[in-house]
């Protein structure tokens, strides 16, 4: 619950930021109007009756890499129905009618917010590899898309205004937060592979917009990093030179790659994963964490100093790293890139030694040299549910990944927002469910 609580919280630092460059004209953001010209608004139940899913929950239609595995004290089917209940009780408890009759969200319900961009990204994902379980899974998730189009970032058109209050108006900036749009543009192509695109909304026409606007607002100029959001640009020497660990999403932009601009996509894969390899070496090289922030992330990557965005911890392993090994994870289950089994492997041998094979015995939150952060002795699903699809990607696990799936399904949700999703996201990947878009020519 904590950690819900000051992911919303630590995101006024950020919007006294931008209200103070609003106010000196630093940024120059503007709102553009969304092109609606791909989204039909007459839609009816009868759009969502067909029942035609190219890939519904568990048909283990993609097989994982070799050598990579599941957890073996249970059956497939017993796997494949524990995901089932996470997500029938994460849908009834997150999932929200509303602000409109016809749009759905995903409710984090803070003071300030009743939904974020992030949480709208991860609910589409879900949505998406949940379908053929969930039977209304295409109109949920159109309605979430609509919710998208309708909230625009005022500092960027295409990407997303990251908060929401309670009157369903974009608040704390109204500008984008990059990890919340690259989720929102994945699920986009994984519905086009689901439903295809010739329905009420053209789901690969509105990802490739998104991509577009990804790469024009959301990557550095030089196409090496993430940016933070679309409130920063290369006049902003300080906020623009940085990156938040966990936007890097190997996985997502391997699929971009092959829908859009592969060339700079891949560049974007490599710099990342050479600027996490130097991070490692240099700055943790017992326990291969990854910090929250990393500023210099092309000349020379460190961890951010402390307050660099939100906390004093931001140069430490917490509430935004915590999620580099599911997505670094999720990214060698498909690819089996060498360099994400090198990042993974050295988190795994340090989190197993640390904690004598006990998930339980995982702190939310640690300094890279592996001590564990002030206030951070509890457990966390968002802590712990990543470090199960990290296991995954060595035969030597097995036992440490028994363990994780375990913890995750006899401890259940947490009680947050965050927490809860995180959980979902890595037992779709641990049970063998997670896919990827199939290559496609530009």
């Amino acid at each position: 619950m904590l950690g819900k609580w000051w992911l919303i919280s630590s995101r006024r630092l950020l919007t006294l930021f931008l209200k103070l460059v609003f106010i000196v004209g630093g940024l120059g953001c503007a709102t553009q109007p969304i092109d609606e010209d791909t989204e039909s608004t007459d839609t009816s139940e009868d759009d969502y009756v067909d029942g035609g899913v190219t890939h519904p929950f568990a048909d283990h239609h993609h097989t994982y890499v070799q050598d990579t595995i599941l957890p073996d004290s249970w059956t497939q089917e017993e796997l494949d129905d524990q995901v089932r209940h996470a997500y029938d009780r994460w849908q009834s408890r997150y999932l929200k009618n509303g602000c409109d009759a016809d749009e759905y969200y995903i409710g984090v319900d803070t003071q300030e917010s009743i939904t974020v961009s992030e949480a709208h990204g991860y609910g589409m994902i879900v949505l998406a590899y949940m379908a053929g379980h969930e039977d209304s899974a295409r109109q949920y998730f159109d309605g979430m898309a609509r919710y998208f189009k309708r909230h625009p970032s005022e500092c960027a058109g295409g990407l997303m205004a990251w908060s929401q209050d309670s009157n369903c108006i974009n608040n704390l900036g109204a500008c984008s937060a990059t990890d919340g749009d690259l989720d929102i543009a994945y699920a986009l192509l994984l519905a086009h592979i689901q439903w295809g695109s010739e329905g009420p909304i053209n789901y690969r026409q509105e990802a490739l917009k998104i991509i577009e606007a990804i790469l024009h607002d959301e990557m550095d100029a030089g196409g090496g990093y993430a940016l933070l959001g679309d409130w920063t640009s290369p006049g902003d020497t300080y906020y623009y030179d940085a990156t938040r660990s966990s936007d890097f999403m190997p996985g997502h932009f391997a699929s971009f790659k092959s829908f859009y601009q592969g060339q700079i996509w891949q560049q974007i894969i490599d710099q990342s994963y050479q600027m996490m390899g130097e991070l490692q070496q240099i700055h943790s090289s017992n326990t291969g964490l990854i910090p929250d922030f990393i500023q210099s992330p092309m000349q020379s990557p460190r961890p951010a100093e402390s307050n660099f965005l939100e906390r004093p911890v931001d140069g430490e392993y917490s509430y935004n790293a915590c999620r580099v090994p599911f997505r670094i994870g999720v990214h060698y289950l498909i690819s089996g890139d060498s360099r994400a089994k090198a990042l993974l492997d050295k988190m795994n041998q340090w989190i197993v030694t640390r904690t004598d094979g006990n998930p339980s015995n995982i702190t939310a939150g640690y300094y890279l040299n592996g001590e564990s952060l002030p206030q951070s002795q509890y457990q966390s699903q968002a802590f712990i549910s990543p470090f199960g699809v990290a296991a995954m990607v060595d035969q030597a696990n097995q036992a440490w990944l028994n363990n994780i799936w375990q913890y995750m399904i006899s401890t259940g949700e947490d009680g947050g927002y965050y927490e809860d999703t995180l959980r979902l996201l890595s037992m779709i990947a641990i049970s063998g469910n997670w896919w990827t878009p199939p290559i496609e020519e530009d």
